[in-house]
């Protein structure tokens, strides 16, 4: 009778679920090489925009008063989208250091396993669908 608890204990008698423990586990390590690249990526960006920023700013003395406000609008975009892909690491950095502590793909509020279709189309979503919809109909 040992034997047999042992063994159920060990996950032996259920090989699908060793085998979608395997499957997890090969996704995470594919969404972690995508979510370093797309870190590289959007630093890439940054530092880019950070340059045409510089050259915006540093071109603005010699340039009548319309050009300035085209230049301040354009300033504004690059600021823009600085600003969402500062988040947008932010949420990289957050779903990497879930990874590394083992809790990538469970929801932060209620624990269960975010499904992998959704982990998939949103790879640093921090909730389930349940979850995320309850906080979206309350508001900021």
């Amino acid at each position: 009778m040992e034997k047999k608890t042992a063994k159920r204990a060990s996950g032996a008698d259920h090989p699908e679920k060793t085998e979608r423990k395997a499957g997890w586990q090969s996704f995470v390590d594919e969404t972690e090489r995508s979510l370093l690249a797309q870190k590289a990526e959007i630093v890439a960006n940054l530092i880019a925009g950070n340059n045409d920023f510089k050259e915006v700013i540093e071109g603005m003395d010699s340039k009548d008063l319309a050009d300035a406000a085209s230049d301040d609008i354009d300033r504004r975009m690059i600021e823009a989208i600085g600003a969402q892909e500062l988040k947008r690491l932010k949420l990289i950095d957050s779903a990497l250091a879930r990874i590394k502590q083992g809790k990538y793909g469970l929801c932060a509020k209620c624990g269960v396993r975010i499904p992998q279709e959704r982990m998939e189309a949103i790879p640093y979503a921090l909730m389930c669908v349940g979850c995320k919809s309850q906080e979206e109909r309350r508001g900021p």
